[in-house]
């Protein structure tokens, strides 16, 4: 089980200037709708290929959204940081105690979210489809055979035209919030 610190501890070392190196290893989305200040972005997904981005001189803080993927990413990286501490709580934790939050103009879901909630709908609108209409089945199954080509080969159409909405594109710059405004 990886090494824990507290959101008190952490606010404590940085008041204190200790010299932490933030990781917070959800997604580019995740991170752009609300990170701890002074956060660098390396996606769980990565943090083995970005090994170098890890200072091995400075104590490495992971953080996601509750604590879990840091738990995780701390355990890949463990042969290579040991040393790796994970926020309890994640970034939930750190708004909930009032704490700042670097947030982009728009708070949005994670491609992933948006992804899935696109696939879901269009697999539910093919099977109750085709019970007035029997072959829009077909929806559902050619759905279905990419998200299965989306997990074999890790490219995924769906979310690449995700990507491309409107909403998804990344503001002229971030800005500082306090966890109240930036919840809402």
């Amino acid at each position: 089980m990886p090494a824990a610190l507290s959101v008190s501890d952490l606010k404590a070392r940085l008041d204190r200037g200790e010299d932490l190196q933030l990781v917070d290893v959800r997604s580019p989305s995740e991170y752009l709708a609300g990170h701890l200040p002074g956060a660098l972005n390396i996606p769980m997904d990565r943090c083995e290929a970005r090994l170098d981005d890890l200072h091995a001189g400075r104590p490495v803080v992971l953080i996601c959204q509750s604590g879990m993927r840091a738990t995780v990413t701390s355990n890949l990286l463990a042969p290579h940081r040991p040393q790796a501490l994970v926020l309890e709580g994640g970034t939930a934790a750190w708004r909930s105690a009032g704490l700042p939050v670097v947030v982009d103009s728009k708070t949005r879901w994670s491609l992933e979210r948006q992804t899935r909630l696109g696939a879901g709908l269009l697999v539910l609108l093919g099977a109750i489809g085709s019970f007035v209409w029997p072959p829009a089945i077909a929806l559902a199954i050619f759905v279905g055979c990419g998200l299965t080509f989306a997990g074999a080969t890790d490219i995924c159409p769906m979310g690449l035209l995700v990507s491309r909405a409107p909403w998804n594109q990344a503001p002229a710059s971030p800005r500082t919030e306090p966890a109240a405004s930036a919840a809402q």
